[in-house]
């Protein structure tokens, strides 16, 4: 279960997996009255395949469930919508290590497929993903990139230049098949007016894998505090829990 859990810090591992991310977000700002609660579960089916023996092409589809509040134009709360955000691809090609340095790259979609237009883009978007990691028997070091720009969808919407960098420390505790460190999201929206571009986390959980009958699990507790969020509206705490069996890879 140690080394399971140290193979699964690293986003080329062979295994296959159903990542169940759960994140409960209190925001605030300038523009809005109060905190509000937003909710974020994705269902992250992680499905890497072997190619050429040392090599591995990961699919990684992203499906959002989500729960906003809605509001008026003085920022004064509606209501609350509930449904489906906009459907993501992730992809990544790289070399199947164990240990070491590792890297890859690939393509991110989005397609927008939100069951209303509070929860979605309302367009199609493309851009390049890059990872690199460094693994070594006590510490996971390194970043998962994406960027996305718009190429066509909704034309009353406004266009999408976003970029996520998210970024890993964790120590290894010996024995135990468990860290202790972080790996919170970056996020910059470029098309945003300055003050509402950056939201930049810091946080602190815990990682564990264990085993419940013949399958593996790894699961994940990390609060974050948002040292840099929008002026406007943006997320100060972000409550993070993650779930996910772990299968052998049928390729």
């Amino acid at each position: 279960m140690a080394e399971l859990n140290r193979e699964l810090e690293n986003p080329l591992s062979k295994y296959w997996s159903l990542i169940m991310q759960e994140n409960l977000n209190l925001n605030n700002g300038d523009a809005i009255a109060g905190t509000q609660i937003t909710n974020v579960f994705y269902v992250q089916p992680s499905l890497p395949v072997t190619v050429f023996k040392s090599r591995v092409l990961l699919i990684r589809p992203v499906f959002p469930l989500v729960t906003l509040p809605t509001f008026n134009d003085n920022g004064e709360k509606t209501g609350r919508d509930t449904g489906f955000s906009d459907f993501q691809i992730f992809t990544l090609y790289g070399r199947d290590k164990k240990e070491g340095f590792i890297w890859g790259g690939g393509l991110t979609f989005t397609f927008p497929t939100a069951s209303s237009q509070y929860l979605g883009s309302g367009k199609y978007q493309i851009g390049p993903a890059f990872t690199a990691f460094s693994i070594t028997e006590k510490w996971t070091l390194g970043f998962v990139f994406q960027h996305w720009n718009t190429v066509g969808g909704t034309e009353d919407r406004d266009n999408v230049t976003k970029t996520d960098l998210q970024y890993v420390i964790r120590k290894q505790i010996k024995g135990k098949a468990m860290s202790i460190g972080m790996g919170p999201n970056i996020t910059i929206n470029w098309e945003a007016e300055d003050g509402n571009k950056l939201s930049l986390p810091i946080g602190l959980g815990v990682t564990k894998t264990v085993k419940w009958g013949r399958t593996a699990w790894k699961m994940t507790i990390e609060p974050q505090y948002y040292i840099v969020k929008p002026d406007d509206y943006g997320t100060q705490w972000n409550f993070r829990m993650q779930l996910a069996p772990v299968f052998r890879n049928p390729f």
